[in-house]
């Protein structure tokens, strides 16, 4: 999608010339009805974000698109970033890296070795990435301090990407999909969401998509459901990323108001956690096998969880009055030719 055609940078023009971005998102996705087997008096909308990029889907190359357009204006040659060891947003930092000559460092903790993550791991060996494992989340700390080290002294430039790619730089990747969504809502493709279920692990997702529905002037509610027991983010944590994302784009653009942003705009759902990151749940199975008769991929980790805990509340009556949106992030279609090792 050129700029020309954000409707973000559409909404607040000066934000064109002074934000780097690598566009990756191939146009707006797609908002569908969704009718659960079961649930079918419910009123519930789709937006497939699994569509939003050929080379990798998800909601990954939204943030990418500003973290990777922001490296280059830098001069880095090398991203560095760290997550579970079958962490998708990972394999989409190096395989969108890839694709416009950035080298890749994975620093990678232990989760539950399931045939997903074992997948993950041999796309990333495929896609060039270098693969550090450490031994829980304090060692690394150490070893992406090694890492930086190391590559700086190469004259690599590295560019450390936060885990999630949740940072007021990643983060406009979904202020910029809250403007994509209201364009679509004024266009008539759906009605006002009185609430979007997101899955929350590194929190960016849901940080962004609340700051572009206040600067679009949706009253939409986005409820978010917690997968990750890994540093997982708080009510208050959700608000402050908010605010300086929010506040970086102001100092960018005088056109961008001042919305207030609190922690009770984040309303955080626990239920779907399970024993912990990457561990399938009963729910999430059933969630998935629910969702693919209805011609929808979900991942195990993430968007089964989400999407469990909407069929949960369905259930017991528990939606709000009006259209709920479920924001399917899954993040596992990609081009198979593009450029793999062999």
């Amino acid at each position: 999608m050129p700029a020309e055609d954000l409707p973000l940078f559409r909404a607040h023009p000066a934000l064109r010339d002074r934000v780097a971005r690598q566009p990756f998102i191939d146009g707006p996705t797609p908002v569908e009805p969704l009718r659960i087997p079961g649930l079918e008096s419910a009123d519930l909308y789709v937006k497939r974000d699994e569509r939003s990029c050929s080379i990798y889907g998800g909601n990954k190359p939204r943030k990418l698109e500003f973290i990777i357009g922001r490296a280059l204006e830098r001069g880095s040659r090398r991203l560095v970033t760290t997550g579970g060891l079958g962490t998708h947003h990972g394999f989409a930092t190096t395989i969108l890296a890839r694709s416009v000559g950035l080298e890749t460092t994975l620093v990678l903790v232990p989760q539950p070795i399931t045939p997903e993550v074992e997948r993950s791991l041999a796309l990333d060996a495929a896609y060039g990435a270098e693969i550090v494992r450490a031994s829980g989340v304090p060692a690394a700390a150490l070893a992406i301090l090694r890492v930086l080290m190391i590559s700086q002294w190469r004259g690599e430039k590295p560019h450390l990407v936060r885990t999630g790619g949740s940072s007021s730089v990643g983060n406009l990747g979904f202020v910029s999909a809250a403007f994509e969504l209201a364009e679509q809502i004024e266009q008539g493709m759906l009605p006002m969401p009185a609430e979007i279920l997101v899955p929350i692990g590194s929190g960016g997702t849901i940080a962004g998509l609340v700051v572009g529905l206040k600067l679009a002037g949706l009253e939409t509610r986005v409820r978010g459901i917690l997968v990750s027991d890994i540093l997982p983010p708080s009510p208050r944590a959700l608000a402050r990323a908010a605010r300086a994302t929010l506040h970086r784009m102001r100092r960018l653009a005088a056109s961008v108001p001042a919305p207030p942003l609190r922690a009770s705009d984040f309303p955080i759902d626990k239920s779907e956690l399970g024993p912990g990151y990457g561990v399938a749940t009963p729910s999430g199975t059933a969630a998935q096998a629910c969702a693919r008769e209805i011609g929808l991929e979900l991942d195990a980790t993430y968007s089964a969880k989400c999407f469990a805990a909407l069929i949960a509340r369905a259930r017991s009556n528990a939606l709000p009055r009006g259209p709920v949106l479920f924001w399917n992030t899954f993040a596992g279609t990609f081009r198979p030719d593009f450029g793999a090792a062999t």
